[in-house]
């Protein structure tokens, strides 16, 4: 018993010799090593270890997932960004500033398919009467909204800016480009500042003249006061009125700007002595503002010309007044309009008063001259700076010359400018040889054009403060001395208070 139990034991553990010596089924190893076979498994074919399954060539240390060639980086597009006190976005055909914003929602796409993977147009709109200060702020508190281009929509605003060190010179860069040399010199003499530096690029030139209509003048517009006054009574017996004018205080004077100087200026008057100080008790200022005076008192200004807001333009739409001196862009504003024969002109925007001049209904002229004088005439120009601390100075130079080029420069003038060209070149475009631009031409031909704030470098508080004092002459207290209320006014700018 024994005996079979140790025979089954050695049997048992041979077996599990056998199974534990047995090599790993991918080897193939023989499973008795028998010694007499050598021609079958010579002991130089290590079958056992495995050729190195071809080491994977450096499989195993991935190519570096091809590196893309190190293209250049792709350019990034840059804004130009600019202020205007035109919206591209506002569609409403019978918004104040419709030809501006027409104007730029046409351009702007223009200009980003010119420039394409480099410039992009980017404008801000503006409040025309807190664009001056909104820029000065941004430029003195080094601000990330300073613009690279501004539209200048007055050049009385260039003096504010020099007073403030808002704008970049751009003498030396402008003279160097090929339409400097044909460049308007009025233009030019409007966008430098008191030092002689050029500080803006003039596109558009924007002189003040009279319209008139023609059936309310039969013998044509007076050329002299005593003219104007004869034809002043006649019209007054007739319930009408020769004149309507921006008589009041309103938008801190502006009056002064328009009619207010375009009489004191064809009396020969001024209002400064050419070195920055106020002038204001000078004969022919003092005989300017009696005749404003004596227009009021007798009753040939219609009441409305005081009311602020630009109501006076409704005596003139209505054909009750028979004339108005105002800017040549102001053609966009006064609509629609009622001619004396009773034809209305209603498409509501700025075809109506051009239908008009076209008709023969309304003309253009100039304004009435003292003796020995020629017809005053204001002026301002409109164009493009760019400020200080602008972010795309190259961008916007590159844009001037853009809308400097004939293929884009008349549509400036016509669009944002509201004037004449300032580039000669410009002012020979069938778009102004219309009879509203002929008319106007020979207006300002025959008038003697100035900027009414002459050497005085603070403007806008010169021009509220002129405008108080001679709206108190005319309107509130006629009786008052106009050489002691000139005095004051004088003194006080003079002394800086």
């Amino acid at each position: 018993m024994k005996r079979a139990l140790l025979l089954a034991t050695v049997v048992l553990l041979i077996a599990v010799v056998v199974v534990g010596c047995a090599a790993p089924a991918p080897v193939a190893a023989p499973t008795t090593a028998p010694v007499a076979a050598p021609t079958t498994a010579p002991a130089a074919a290590p079958t056992a270890a495995p050729a190195p399954t071809t080491a994977p060539a450096p499989t195993a240390a991935p190519a570096p997932t091809a590196v893309p060639a190190t293209a250049a980086p792709e350019a990034k597009v840059q804004d130009v960004v600019t202020w205007y006190e035109y919206d591209q976005n506002n569609t409403d055909p019978a918004a104040d500033e419709r030809v501006g914003n027409a104007y730029l929602r046409n351009t702007i796409p223009l200009f980003d398919k010119a420039f394409e993977g480099k410039w992009k147009w980017v404008n801000i709109p503006k409040a025309f009467d807190r664009m001056t200060a909104d820029l000065v702020t941004a430029v003195q508190a080094s601000s990330d909204e300073v613009p690279d281009l501004y539209e200048v929509s007055d050049s009385q605003d260039m003096v504010t800016f020099y007073q403030n060190g808002t704008l970049q010179d751009l003498t030396d860069w402008a003279k160097a480009q090929s339409w400097w040399g044909d460049l308007d010199p009025n233009g030019i003499e409007a966008c430098q500042g008191p030092d002689g530096k050029l500080y803006c690029i003039p596109i558009a030139q924007r002189p003040h003249l009279v319209y008139v209509w023609k059936d309310r003048f039969p013998n044509g517009y007076p050329k002299t006061p005593e003219e104007f006054m004869t034809e002043a009574e006649r019209l007054k017996a007739e319930g009408l009125y020769p004149i309507t004018f921006f008589g009041s205080t309103d938008v801190a004077g502006e009056g002064l700007t328009r009619a207010v100087w375009t009489t004191i200026a064809s009396y020969g008057g001024k209002l400064d002595d050419g070195q920055g100080k106020m002038v204001l008790n000078t004969p022919e200022n003092i005989v300017a503002i009696q005749f404003l005076r004596d227009i009021v008192a007798k009753g040939y200004v219609p009441e409305i010309a005081f009311a602020g807001g630009f109501q006076e333009e409704e005596a003139f739409k209505d054909a009750s007044a028979g004339s108005f001196p105002t800017g040549l862009f102001g053609y966009r504003y006064v609509n629609p309009l009622t001619a004396p024969s009773g034809k209305k002109y209603a498409k509501g925007n700025e075809e109506d008063m051009l239908d008009a001049i076209a008709a023969g209904d309304v003309y253009l002229t100039h304004f009435i001259a003292a003796e020995g004088q020629k017809p005053g005439c204001g002026i301002s120009v409109a164009g493009l700076v760019i400020p200080v601390g602008a972010k795309n100075v190259a961008g916007a130079q590159e844009h001037i010359n853009w809308i400097m080029d004939q293929g884009q420069n008349a549509d400036w003038v016509m669009g944002p400018g509201g004037g004449f060209p300032v580039l000669k070149a410009t002012q020979s475009d069938p778009l102004f040889q219309t009879p509203f631009y002929k008319e106007a031409a020979e207006a300002v031909g025959a008038s003697h054009c100035r900027q009414w704030f002459g050497s005085l470098l603070r403007p806008d508080e010169a021009q509220d403060m002129i405008m108080k004092g001679i709206y108190k002459l005319i309107k509130e207290d006629p009786t008052a001395d106009i050489a002691t209320e000139l005095i004051k006014v004088q003194d006080e700018y003079n002394a800086g208070k």
